[in-house]
Formats: C-alpha cells, sequence, structure tokens
C-alpha cells in the first residue's frame, strides 16, 4: 500500500501561481508513473498532469503551457507548479501513482487525500 500526501494548496487570485507537492513516505515515487488530478462537485475526477518513471510528461489541453509536472532525482517528491491560474482551475487536487502514463483515473492504484485549490477572479 503506497501511502500519498499532498500538500502547497491554497487560495490565490486569478493569475497567480501556486505550487502542490506529493510525497510518499518510505516509497521511491519513481518506481511508479505519477499523476495529478482534480475535482469539482457534480464533475467527474479529471487529469490534469502525469510524468512517467523516465521523465516523460503529459498535460490535459486546458493547463498547456501553465502547469508543469517534475520529480525530484531521489522519487521522494512530486511538484505541480501552476502559473497563471483561473478561476475555472479551482478545484480539489490529488496525487496518485499507477504503472500506465496515463490521464485516466482508472489508471492509477494509489491516491492521496487531496489538497484544495481556490482561485478568485
Amino acid at each position: 500500500q503506497v501511502q500519498l500526501a499532498e500538500s502547497g494548496g491554497g487560495s490565490v487570485q486569478s493569475g497567480g501561481s501556486l505550487r502542490l507537492s506529493c510525497t510518499a513516505p518510505g516509497y521511491r515515487s519513481r518506481a511508479y508513473v505519477m499523476g495529478w488530478f482534480r475535482t469539482t462537485p457534480g464533475k467527474e475526477r479529471e487529469g490534469v498532469a502525469a510524468i512517467s518513471s523516465a521523465g516523460r510528461t503529459i498535460y490535459a489541453d486546458s493547463v498547456k503551457g501553465r502547469f508543469t509536472v517534475s520529480q525530484d532525482n531521489a522519487g521522494n517528491t512530486l511538484t505541480l507548479q501552476m502559473n497563471s491560474l483561473k478561476p475555472e482551475d479551482a478545484a480539489m487536487y490529488y496525487c496518485a501513482a499507477g504503472l500506465v502514463l496515463s490521464l485516466s483515473p482508472t489508471a492509477f492504484t494509489y491516491w492521496g487525500q487531496g489538497t484544495q485549490v481556490t482561485v478568485s477572479s
């Protein structure tokens, strides 16, 4: 069982930036594909970005050019740098671990508890 813990959420004005982090204490997250997802009430969980153990990244079209997913060399911390935030980016953000590079939630097995991002216009 891989336990994931997100941090870094908060409130920001439109156009601002936030940096989310995800750690997996006791596990090298580089052994897995790591992803970021988000959800808002009444909507399905949406894949935002994912990174493979080799460093390949994929992004949802809605965040391309604004968000950057990265992982430290030790594989201890997954990061999502979010720039030029828009009100529609407001959501609960989750990190997840899986074995396939994908933006589909079904490809991921382990999930964190989430961190809230609020963007005011």
